[in-house]
């Protein structure tokens, strides 16, 4: 089968599009004719290198944490689906492919679209796993760096939905965006401390970094010197700072997954949709993703 390849770390160039077997399901697993793949930080981040106590790699390796697509071949063991059901989930296997297996995976509703699908699991999961670490409560106010970005946008609107005040940073093109999902805008960099006090006096309860672009100490400033309450899931310096660092994911998704869902044929969970790539471009979508300057989920359809 064709899939996106790499045999060594580094950036998009050691990216190449070639053949590899097909995988088969073992026990608990179903293997999925892929759809959609959905590019997130995290694969570039892999990539690189830069995560391999978190995500060991072993060569040659596919990229691709996330997938939408048809059931294809079932494990032992599998029981609630059937070859030809709609899924989307977790990916076992690279889904930066043309099959993968996975074992957290949930159908998806008629209602998504393969795009919406696949642009639910790691940003659902990402943001109720933090909320639920921060122990966020109705009534507190939240500060969410990079709040525009694809993970951000949703953990800025499950906190909406936990009844919390929600400040987000972001450029000042994607104000209009926050101000939509129910969170108070703020430009990010030099001055946020001030300007994070002048719409919060009264404070603010817990930090939910999804940038990682060295905003801890500010935050850390701003939760009045404490480390408490503050969780990155993207700065690799966060040990520096004292400021736990989630990368671990849920061990079982699919409830959120299922939840997730259900809001967003609701209309209740939004993710905007950037651009859509063939497999033999994902280089480019990763490269974009990279770059940290796109305005919604990028998106591989095989």
């Amino acid at each position: 089968m064709e899939a996106i390849v790499y045999e060594r770390f580094g950036g998009v160039e050691v990216l190449a599009l070639g053949q590899v077997d097909k995988p088969r399901p073992g026990p608990g697993q179903v293997r999925v004719k892929v759809v959609a793949a959905g590019v997130n930080p995290v694969d570039y981040r892999i990539r690189n290198g830069w995560m391999r106590h978190n995500f060991p790699v072993t060569f040659p390796a596919v990229p691709g944490l996330e997938l939408a697509g048809v059931v294809d071949e079932l494990g032992p063991g599998v029981t609630g689906f059937a070859i030809g059901d709609e899924v989307f989930g977790h990916a076992d296997t690279g889904a930066y492919a043309e099959y993968a297996l996975a074992t957290h995976v949930v159908a998806k509703p008629a209602g998504l679209t393969w795009e919406q699908a696949v642009a639910l699991p790691i940003a659902g999961e990402t943001s109720e796993r933090v909320l639920e670490q921060l122990e966020l409560a109705s009534g507190e106010t939240l500060l969410v760096h990079g709040a525009a970005g694809v993970v951000g946008s949703v953990g800025v609107q499950l906190a909406v939905a936990r009844g919390a005040t929600v400040i987000g940073t972001a450029s000042p093109d994607n104000h209009a965006f926050l101000r939509e999902l129910g969170a108070t805008p703020l430009a990010y960099g030099p001055g946020l401390v001030e300007r994070v006090r002048e719409v919060a006096p009264q404070g603010i309860d817990a930090v939910y970094d999804a940038a990682g672009k060295g905003a801890l100490p500010d935050s850390i400033e701003l939760r009045g010197g404490t480390a408490t309450r503050i969780v990155t899931i993207a700065d690799t310096a966060a040990a520096e700072h004292g400021v736990p660092f989630s990368g671990q994911a849920m061990a079982d998704p699919v409830p959120v997954f299922e939840a997730h869902a259900r809001l967003a044929v609701e209309g209740r969970l939004r993710i905007r949709h950037a651009e859509t790539f063939p497999l033999a471009q994902a280089p480019k979508a990763l490269e974009l993703s990279e770059g940290g300057h796109t305005r919604g989920k990028l998106v591989i359809m095989p």
